[in-house]
């Protein structure tokens, strides 16, 4: 199983998107995709069509009361699953306090599945405190969108600051996988200079130790779509809402471009498979029943079918 943590502290760049869209090209294409909401203001949740006031437990329940991560987990679209989130989730952070170990409670919850699934992708919170803390210890690659401003390079750097320190202190397997950059305007100059800079920084360390070592900034670019915008208010994937717009089509790229990527710390024959990997088909995702656990399909044959980055680092 694939484990990607979509992850930057700045808000508003893409990453609930690009999680969903992602998320639904890979499912739709036939692999078993798992999402995680671990934003207390469950965008993601949302974005699936979900309604965070009715639910009761999701990843909440997952981190503060040991519940078991299959018997969470909503079946949502063919061949995708949700935990979601809800607003109890605010309060995750403080409760978990003086807990032992509290950074590896979510590694050590999706161990029980996976071998049940393809690829699990998660949705982190705008900021770099103990639930980010979570997710970077439960997976082996970090994917950053980007918006190509002046602004958020200078976040960039703090971000893969914080990579690098759990790397060392807590994931040894963490990698960055990449740079996906959003909402750009090839029509300015300014993100092709963003991107220009982006991309000679990542070349500087492709010989060193760093967790960025092997990171790339996608050959696909994520253009301005006000599809992508509308989507969500839906409680639809852009493929669902409108499936031949340029969002679509960027992010069926982007999917594709994961899927046919080398696992990192992957061994020669699981790199050998995975460059055969066929071009990624969207196809129509008809929506069921949000409320529906999946513990029952899950268990199945997977063949069948806010700054706080210092302070909190520096506690571990």
């Amino acid at each position: 199983m694939r484990t990607i943590a979509v992850l930057n502290q700045k808000g508003g760049v893409g990453k609930t998107t690009t999680v969903a869209n992602i998320a639904a090209a890979l499912a739709s294409a036939g692999s078993k995709v798992v999402v995680i909401d671990l934003d207390p203001q469950a965008h993601l949740t949302i974005h699936l069509g979900a309604e965070p006031e009715s639910i009761e437990a999701g990843v909440y329940k997952v981190l503060t009361q040991s519940a078991k991560f299959e018997d969470e987990i909503l079946f949502i679209r063919p061949n995708l699953w949700l935990l979601p989130a809800n607003i109890n989730l605010v309060g995750a952070e403080s409760e978990l306090v003086s807990v032992v170990g509290r950074e590896t409670i979510l590694r050590e919850a999706v161990k029980s599945v996976e071998d049940k699934f393809d690829y699990l992708i998660i949705d982190c919170p705008p900021s770099l405190g103990l639930l980010t803390l979570n997710a970077l210890a439960a997976v082996e690659e970090v994917l950053i969108p980007l918006q190509p401003h002046f602004l958020d390079l200078q976040g960039f750097g703090k971000l893969l600051q914080t990579i690098e320190l759990v790397n060392k202190r807590i994931n040894p397997n963490l990698k960055v996988n990449g740079i996906l950059l959003c909402m750009f305007d090839s029509r300015a100059s300014l993100p092709n200079e963003v991107k220009a800079d982006i991309e000679q920084f990542l070349a500087n360390a492709r010989d060193t130790n760093c967790a960025w070592a092997r990171a790339q900034v996608f050959p696909c670019i994520i253009r301005r779509n006000i599809k992508l915008a509308e989507a969500p208010s839906y409680g639809k994937t852009i493929f669902e809402y409108e499936r031949d717009c340029h969002g679509a089509e960027d992010y069926r790229r982007a999917a594709e471009f994961i899927h046919n990527q080398i696992k990192p710390n992957a061994n020669t024959t699981e790199s050998s498979k995975t460059k055969e990997k066929c071009p990624i088909k969207i196809v129509e995702l008809a929506s069921t029943n949000s409320q529906n656990t999946a513990t029952e399909t899950v268990t199945a044959d997977p063949g069948t079918g806010g700054k706080e980055s210092d302070t909190q680092l520096d506690r571990v």
